[in-house]
């Protein structure tokens, strides 16, 4: 007959007596080994951080990179075709698959609205003139002159924001047309035309300046009784650049409304400065964020009333 003997217990010390709380301690009580913590190193986040900003970058980055590397390949005359990549930042992209049901209408005009500054444009011109002071003495004439070269800038303005009653839509000013809504994960398509007041040349003298580098007087000239008593004690022999120069300021303001060379350059200068503010720091951006590409932007003048 064979006895069976009860199992012998196991000593809390025993290599696998420990529960799931850990092994016991003296004492009584359990010790909780808790969790392992492991350490993320240094070299680890940096790299994901820098990842980060290349993924956000990445347009950017691909176009500086493609154009250092033709610019190598290029000096040690090697004629690679390279794949173009336009640079731009993200904030001037469209994320693919971008989607949008908001009327973009309003939206975008909201931004034009918010123009605050006109658009500035700026033309440079060069002129001579003569500035002449007489006063005879009895039968003999007397006369200073000196001609002056002058280098005068003028700028013209161009109102772009109106007011809400130019964008109402009775007024033809504002037109957006949708020609693709954002679908596939591709962009959608718009065009816009608004229509601008006129372009203003400058108000008052004070909108034209005078370089004082260039700018010179390059010749005088005298009656032929100068420099003896008579011119020399009547008229002083010389000018100060202050009247030199203030005469320059109102000739070339008079230019600046009367001369087609000066006027047409101002005006054709505004009207180009101010499309590309309108387009590339209002429209372009509103439109970009809200999954669309600009085809078309035109501005129409409006007529003097």
């Amino acid at each position: 007959m064979v006895r069976l003997s009860p199992p012998r217990s196991r000593s809390p010390w025993h290599p696998h007596a420990a529960g799931p709380a850990g092994p016991q301690i003296p004492g009584g009580s359990w010790r909780d080994p808790g969790p392992h913590r492991r350490r993320i190193l240094p070299l680890v986040k940096w790299a994901a951080v820098l990842a980060a900003v290349g993924l956000i970058f990445r347009r950017a980055i691909e176009s500086v990179v493609l154009i250092a590397l033709s610019a190598v390949l290029h000096l040690v005359g090697i004629n690679v075709h390279l794949p173009s990549i336009k640079f731009a930042w993200p904030w001037q992209t469209i994320t693919a698959g971008t989607t949008s049901n908001i009327d973009l209408g309003p939206w975008v005009l909201q931004k034009i609205e918010g123009i605050s500054k006109p658009a500035l444009g700026r033309a440079n011109f060069n002129f001579f003139f003569t500035h002449k002071v007489s006063k005879d003495i009895g039968p003999w004439p007397c006369w200073y002159a000196s001609t002056f070269y002058a280098v005068g800038h003028a700028a013209a303005t161009v109102n772009l924001n109106p007011g809400p009653a130019w964008w109402t839509p009775a007024t033809g000013h504002y037109r957006l047309q949708v020609l693709s809504h954002p679908a596939g994960g591709k962009p959608g398509h718009i065009m816009v035309a608004m229509t601008l007041p006129r372009p203003q040349l400058p108000q008052s003298v004070h909108d034209i300046t005078i370089d004082n580098i260039p700018s010179k007087p390059i010749d005088t000239q005298h009656s032929w009784t100068y420099p003896g008593f008579g011119c020399g004690a009547l008229i002083r022999p010389q000018f100060s650049e202050s009247v030199l120069y203030s005469t320059a300021q109102h000739i070339a303001f008079y230019k600046a409304h009367y001369a087609r060379q000066v006027t047409g350059a101002l005006i054709s200068t505004a009207e180009t400065e101010a499309v590309q503010t309108v387009r590339d720091n209002f429209i372009q951006p509103t439109v970009n964020a809200l999954g669309y590409t600009l085809d078309r932007f035109t501005i129409r003048w409006a007529t003097a009333p």
